[in-house]
């Protein structure tokens, strides 16, 4: 009997991009379709049995609900197809962690997804993109993968859906995790996990929303009034996440205003504009039905939040220990 196969679901990016010339700065993403991805990667001897499939071949700037819709449709087919042993997305990494936390959110833990994508184009001097996805193959197809979530590769590290985070325009380093960092290395001598299964068996955590909820991101300024806030419950805001100063602060006409929407009951999250650090809990929290993004960055708390307000569960307590939880 042979081995299972991996399904490759291509989206387009870096990982598909071409410059046209080994030393441009600038190039197109998503020009290479899977068929020929997969023939060059072919050609460096590695016979692990990978089925591609076009989703779509475009910049990850241009992805949304709609693409995300065909990707979890593909990953629900194969986590009940036994000829399947798991799935590879290949992804531009503007959005990387938005598509792979909104994954995480809505599929089972039966089988390994992993979000692999490049920050070189295919013909640039030092393109990263066959050697990150060789390790995705590898992270795919390894026994240990499964129960753990989705998984994203970048370079020779494995980083969970739920702490990766794009930290550097350029640099082929340019992910991490936080506040766990990486939970595998994977090389071609093999994988070395840093941490056991944390999710072995579990269903979905989330129904895949059959429309998304407004949810804007605010980023906070110096000298910024509540006028945001208002303009965008005029536009259907349904919850708002705040990227605040510090530990998710604001100035006050914004606080405030955020409070009123509270109060009508319209969610609120508080997360940073931080690059690193914790947004925990205040005292007032509580008072104004506020929900702390703890260690989310604001694009992936507003993942979340938009799942929260989708099911019903935007419940201030029980949105909090969504957050909550790791």
């Amino acid at each position: 009997m042979s081995e299972p196969k991996i399904l490759v679901l291509a989206t387009g990016g870096t990982i598909a991009g071409q410059a046209g010339s080994a030393t441009r700065a600038d190039y197109r993403p998503g020009q290479i379709d899977i068929a020929d991805f997969l023939s060059a990667f072919r050609e460096l001897g590695i016979n692990t049995r990978l089925e591609g499939r076009q989703i779509a071949n475009i910049d990850s700037a241009n992805i949304g609900p709609a693409i995300w819709a065909q990707l979890q449709h593909a990953c629900m087919a194969a986590m009940d197809n036994p000829d399947c042993g798991g799935v590879i997305i290949t992804h531009g990494t503007d959005t990387a962690e938005e598509t792979a936390f909104l994954l995480d959110l809505t599929l089972p833990t039966t089988k390994p997804v992993v979000l692999v994508g490049a920050m070189r184009p295919a013909d640039a001097v030092g393109s990263d993109g066959l050697r990150n996805f060789a390790n995705a193959v590898q992270i795919a197809a390894h026994p240990d993968s499964a129960g753990r979530g989705v998984l994203v590769v970048m370079g020779d590290t494995v980083l969970s859906a739920r702490d990766v985070r794009k930290a550097h325009t350029g640099g082929t380093n340019a992910f991490k995790g936080f506040p766990r960092g990486p939970v595998a290395l994977a090389t071609p001598a093999g994988v070395d996990w840093l941490s056991p299964p944390w999710r072995p068996y579990e269903s979905a955590r989330f129904t895949f929303p059959a429309t998304f909820p407004r949810v804007p991101i605010l980023h906070a300024y110096a000298g910024m009034d509540g006028a945001s806030v208002r303009d965008a419950l005029e536009a259907g805001a349904e919850g708002f996440v705040l990227a605040g100063f510090g530990a998710g602060n604001s100035p006050d006409a914004v606080y405030e205003a955020l409070c009123d929407a509270a109060r009508n009951g319209v969610p609120v999250v508080r997360a940073t504009r931080v690059d690193e650090g914790l947004v925990n809990r205040e005292p007032e929290d509580a008072q104004n039905g506020f929900i702390a993004a703890r260690a989310l960055g604001p694009a992936k708390a507003r993942i979340l939040l938009q799942m929260l307000v989708a099911s019903g569960r935007a419940d201030p307590v029980e949105a909090q220990a969504a957050f909550d939880l790791r």
